[in-house]
């Protein structure tokens, strides 16, 4: 029976440290995230192996950045001071435990795969870069290509241990604690008993949700600290649910001459995606995912010669590209496959997956412009993956040389918006006007198939970064006025345009009541502070005089 009150206890091994290394090539290395963020900077850097060397680190000291792979692309990696404390040991794999394991926080995803890929598991939401670690995409509640059919990391999370800032730890089941109907949750460390209070704002109904604390009436408490950003917690070890058995997929990447047959093609396969699944038929149309990838995208993965790389042939008048990923419900053989694609236009032709995907493609005149990998070919699936990762890459890689050779406070502006998908065509027109008016250079790609892109700036000088920043904000409030979300999987970090749409979002209120959680957890604002909302006065005055 769950309830609202939960104990902390001690950390296992109390007492063990680890080595603080002030090393300066040492520290360097952490200095930096995929956000490019400026200003990186940190005393030392911390690499512990256990929960308990983790609490005598955060006991210690008085301002803590959890890092795992900083793949960050908000800035919520890079260190502004005090002691960077790397996850890459807290590398434990159980997977004994069947459709739910346990995992260290400093586990990469593409490891967790592989150990789960030799009994023929599978964890579903993984973003589209596999390098990140679970520990960081717990904190941001990440998501990626497959949220579409699998949700995001919320919805596979059973339980986390996280060690608080008191450096004493909580052990939590999903199902175990639910907050109090009046709104709070109830914790007892050693010495102190205190309430959580569950903010009241209402968190928008949309597929993702990276938007600052979780808040539901009767949430479960494990929700507090998936998406907190680390400043709640540090977690170490979380225990994910995983599928029994590896889904059969079969990838396509198709180009279109316009945007609204791009837009009516996935229209239709999420359709048809949904109906399948709400009647459980294993002959229709299952897609986990469709990517999109527009003109300029397409463009910059030509001059950095990804489609040579990736053997891609890509058309010059294509104005939009999707990879989708359709899940099959059997093995099939790449023979099979394409006899199946061979008549796939015969009346006689049985109506699989495949031949009805290839159907609805034909339609819309896109069967010439379509390649299809099948599952077996898993070669060419992977260089299809690529290709689509190639374009983020191009657009950081500019950003990166942009602040090395012209003004080192660039930085990256980008959105990271979600709306229902009825409303993408004026939110895809949307993002493309503002930035054309403020003459930007930029490139929109991302998760077609969850109403969820990210509109990037690729900028030339400053203040193409300062225009970036208002074209954002605009797009923010639009984004809230259709009932989407201005922060989708990426989180909020330390960037001051994500702080701003998080205020915009939530308002004042919604900012006051989750600093109120913040205080109750973490009343030193020791754990990652400046991250989600910029740290208040005191706690700013306290970590200056303990830098002196």
């Amino acid at each position: 029976m769950s309830s609202h009150r939960v104990s902390s206890r001690p950390p296992r091994a109390a007492g063990r440290s680890a080595a603080i290394g002030t090393d300066p090539e040492l520290i360097a290395r952490y200095l930096d995230d995929a956000a490019h963020f400026p200003g990186g900077h940190a005393a030392g850097v911390a690499l512990p192996a256990s929960e308990g060397e983790v609490a005598e680190l955060v006991r210690a000291s008085h301002h803590v950045l959890a890092v795992g792979a900083q793949s960050s692309l908000t800035g919520g990696a890079t260190p502004n001071g005090g002691l960077v404390l790397a996850t890459s040991r807290l590398d434990r794999l159980d997977l004994d435990a069947g459709d739910v394991i346990r995992v260290g926080a400093g586990v990469p995803l593409v490891a967790l795969q592989a150990a789960l890929r030799a009994s023929e598991r599978f964890y579903p939401p993984v973003p589209t870069h596999d390098g990140a670690c679970v520990g960081g995409v717990t904190a941001t509640n990440a998501a990626g290509p497959a949220t579409f059919k699998y949700g995001s990391t919320r919805d596979w999370v059973a339980g986390v241990t996280a060690v608080l800032a008191s450096g004493e730890v909580l052990d939590l089941r999903r199902g175990d604690a639910r907050a109090h109907p009046d709104g709070y949750f109830e914790i007892e460390e050693s010495g102190r008993r205190y309430r959580v209070p569950v903010p009241g704002y209402r968190m928008p109904a949309v597929a993702k949700c990276s938007a600052g604390y979780f808040a539901a009436p009767g949430m479960d408490l494990v929700d507090l600290f998936v998406g907190s950003e680390g400043t709640l917690g540090i977690v170490t070890e979380v225990a994910l649910r995983v599928l029994p058995r590896l889904p059969v997929i079969c990838s396509f990447f198709v180009t279109t001459t316009s945007e609204r047959v791009g837009l009516d093609l996935a229209a239709r396969l999420r359709s048809a995606s949904l109906a399948t699944r709400a009647s459980n038929n294993p002959d229709g149309i299952d897609v986990s995912a469709i990517e999109h990838m527009d003109r300029r995208c397409l463009e910059l993965a030509r001059e950095d010669g990804a489609d040579r790389h990736c053997q891609i042939s890509v058309p010059p008048d294509s104005e939009l590209a999707l990879w989708i990923q359709l899940e099959l419900p059997a093995p099939l053989t790449t023979a099979e496959g394409y006899d199946q694609i061979g008549g796939a236009l015969s009346p006689g032709q049985t109506a699989t997956p495949l031949v009805r995907a290839c159907r609805m493609f034909d339609d819309l005149g896109l069967l010439d412009r379509m390649e299809v990998a099948m599952p077996e070919e898993t070669t060419r699936q992977a260089q299809l993956r690529r290709f689509r990762e190639a374009v983020p890459t191009a657009v950081n890689q500019r950003v990166g040389a942009a602040k090395q050779t012209i003004d080192p406070r660039i930085q990256k502006i980008a959105a990271d918006m979600v709306v229902p998908f009825h409303r993408m065509p004026e939110m895809l027109s949307a993002y493309r006007e503002g930035f054309e008016r403020r003459g930007l250079d930029c490139a929109t790609w991302g998760h077609l198939s969850d109403g969820n892109v990210h509109p990037n700036v690729i900028p030339r000088s400053l203040a193409d970064v300062d225009a970036g920043k208002a074209a954002v904000l605009e797009f923010g409030r639009r984004v809230v006025s259709l009932g989407g979300c201005p922060l989708a999987e990426h989180g909020v970090g330390r960037n001051p345009v994500k702080q701003a749409l998080l205020a915009q979002l939530y308002g004042s209120r919604g900012i006051e009541a989750m600093r109120r959680v913040k205080r109750a957890l973490d009343p030193d604002g020791k754990l990652a502070p400046g991250v989600l909302f910029p740290a208040t006065d005191r706690e700013a005055r306290r970590h200056d005089v303990r830098r002196r």
